[in-house]
């Protein structure tokens, strides 16, 4: 039986969890979520993640939010098959992907979302103003973050080192949105990193779970 991922095909959440579940060529449903009408706020969504947020995923008797805590247990539940998100086999390589999956959620995470939300949400879902202080502030935040993602990259081809792993993709989706923003030259101004998103956004299943963030291709109407 495939797995349910409930969730929002636009959501850098959502799309973080069904990357995973390409990577590691796991059949799933995504079921959607209808957010404008509150769907997720409602006592049936709430039952399965009580702060109201997607992504959810369900695997049987089993319920599980959020997405980076879901893709660890996406990567070891399947770990013998698609690609090694965890580096199992190697405990300093294992070590390493865990240090940069806590890099992504406490450094990059914290610095590219407000951006994100100011540059592309706020003024293209919501026809609100753009806050300009809060955008020179998180940009400043993310020019630095990527200064040391840029030394780190010059000398490894991914952060945790040759393989592509969870360290890697829980960027993706934040990075798809920041290059078709007007800060892009936060990564085109550090050639490591720009030639480390052109590698890993042309996998085929990257390709395939970021299907539903093409939305921010399109200039804003």
């Amino acid at each position: 039986m495939a797995l349910k991922l409930h969730g929002v095909g636009m959501s850098t959440c959502t799309v973080r969890v069904a990357a995973a579940l390409c990577e590691k060529d796991v059949d799933y449903e995504l079921e959607g979520v209808k957010m404008g009408v509150g769907e997720h706020k409602q006592p049936n969504f709430l039952a399965k993640n009580p702060f109201g947020k997607v992504p959810v995923l369900e695997d049987g008797d089993l319920t599980l939010f959020e997405s980076r805590a879901i893709n660890k247990y996406i990567a070891y539940k399947y770990s013998g098959q698609g690609t090694d998100l965890v580096r199992g086999g190697d405990e300093k390589e294992r070590a390493l992907v865990n240090v940069w999956v806590e890099v992504e959620s406490h450094h990059f995470n914290p610095a590219v979302a407000p951006l994100m939300s100011e540059l592309l949400i706020k003024p293209r879902l919501q026809r609100l103003p753009t806050d300009e202080a809060v955008v020179e502030t998180h940009a400043a935040k993310l020019d630095s973050v990527l200064g040391v993602y840029e030394e780190r990259l010059s000398k490894s081809k991914y952060l945790a080192g040759d393989h592509f792993t969870l360290a890697d993709l829980h960027h993706m989706p934040y990075l798809y949105m920041l290059v078709r923003s007007p800060k892009a030259s936060l990564i085109t101004s550090h050639p490591h990193v720009l030639a480390w998103w052109e590698d890993i956004s042309a996998r085929p299943a990257w390709i395939k779970a970021a299907e539903g963030m093409k939305v921010w291709d399109a200039p804003p109407s």
